[in-house]
């Protein structure tokens, strides 16, 4: 691994993603998925928490703060959205299948995923993803779910365990990526999911992600899963 460039494939589903190829090194970074790295050949080191762990198999769990600090071969990376998937379950579904694109997107598609307990937070998630495209704020949230802001927030420090404001960032980064598979250039992608622009969904990304749009997605194959 000789830069923070990734090459290879990355498949995108609507809760989980997958990506085959070689990792580049990230900055320290803590992001809403669950993250699973598969090495078939050589070990790959990840720094968690500040500790430094190498394996062929590692999992991180969402929020906890990591980087990749090297990988020398191709490997599978699956990212999973909490909401939707528990870890445990995400360990159970991919642990025992032979390593390949096709063979982890079936066992994600067949994962068990996790009811939203809560019809209020799920009404309030509704409402957030159909204002991404502009400016979103919390209080229409909780309005749209019968909800007191400071209900609302507690609620989502219970239940989604990100702050309203944080999950906003988060579903915007994936809905401008989810929009760049489907063709769009950046900046448009970038405004389409209510980024100021191209800049600040790059800032986002290395904020989340350990590493810059350019980076990331630049030199991966991109596919959009039904």
């Amino acid at each position: 691994m000789s830069d923070s460039r990734w090459q290879g494939e990355l498949w995108l589903g609507r809760d989980f993603g997958l990506v085959h190829g070689f990792m580049g090194r990230t900055t320290p970074h803590a992001h809403y998925a669950h993250q699973l790295i598969i090495a078939p050949g050589q070990p790959v080191t990840v720094e968690l928490d500040g500790v430094r762990q190498s394996g062929h198999y590692l999992m991180i769990q969402a929020l906890c703060r990591h980087a990749i600090v090297e990988a020398p071969e191709a490997a599978f990376t699956v990212y999973a959205e909490p909401l939707s998937i528990d870890a445990r379950d995400l360990h159970q579904s991919v642990s025992e299948v032979t390593p390949g694109l096709p063979e982890l997107e079936a066992a994600l598609r067949s994962c068990p995923r996790q009811p939203m307990v809560d019809r209020r937070i799920e009404r309030a998630l509704q409402a957030l993803d159909a204002a991404l495209d502009g400016k979103v704020a919390a209080a229409q949230l909780a309005a749209q779910a019968n909800l007191s802001l400071s209900q609302l927030e507690r609620l989502f420090a219970r239940d989604v365990g990100l702050p309203v404001r944080r999950l906003v960032l988060w579903r915007r980064l994936r809905l401008a990526m989810a929009l760049m598979l489907q063709g769009q250039a950046m900046t448009q992608a970038a405004h389409g999911a209510g980024f100021a622009d191209a800049a600040h969904f790059s800032r986002t990304l290395k904020a989340l992600f350990g590493v810059t749009a350019g980076q990331a997605l630049k030199h991966l194959r991109p596919r959009l899963l039904a």
